[in-house]
């Protein structure tokens, strides 16, 4: 007979049965050169911590519901942008780090996607960000998070200076 109660069994089945996931790093994309700095160290951790990477491409609102036909048109114009910045971005994770990512693009506003993919997969555990080197600031996402828990993510953020090298990319990633 086992000496563990029912209740022990039990949490040792849920145990057992959960495969480990690899840890998967997310970075939402855009054409901005901060956004190749996060994707460049998300790489360069997501290989040197044998972790996954998933890029996002967020298609936000574009303002014209009212008039469908240019609302359409526009939407796929997007996608297909969204889609070559995506397999842009692909080519140089491979490149930097050899893994190949996932790519997502969805619709929708970029806090609002990024909590819903944090929710539905739960191997994505750390949003990289790379703060803004402009005068507008670090950027909304850095902004958010840097708000708490409340407001933010429930995953760690990792923001890094959008000003980095690649040298100094190098030396911490």
């Amino acid at each position: 007979m086992s000496d563990m109660t029912a209740k022990e069994t039990e949490m040792a089945k849920d145990t057992d049965a959960a495969p480990i996931k690899r840890r998967k790093f997310l970075v939402v994309v855009d054409e901005t050169s901060e956004c190749e700095v996060a994707i460049h160290f998300a790489a360069r951790r997501a290989r040197h911590t044998k972790g996954g990477l998933v890029l996002l491409a967020a298609l936000e609102p574009g303002g014209f519901e009212h008039w469908l036909g240019v609302e359409n048109i526009m939407k796929e114009e997007a996608r297909e942008e969204a889609e070559r910045i995506l397999h842009r971005h692909a080519a140089r994770v491979n490149q930097v780090s050899g893994l190949m990512p996932e790519l997502e693009i969805r619709e929708g506003t970029k806090s609002d996607i990024v909590k819903a993919m944090i929710k539905e997969d739960p191997a994505i555990s750390i949003l990289v960000l790379a703060a803004g080197t402009g005068k507008e600031g670090p950027g909304p996402l850095v902004q958010m998070a840097a708000a708490g828990v409340g407001a933010g993510f429930s995953i760690p953020v990792t923001v890094v200076p959008g000003s980095l090298s690649e040298d100094e990319i190098h030396d911490l990633a």
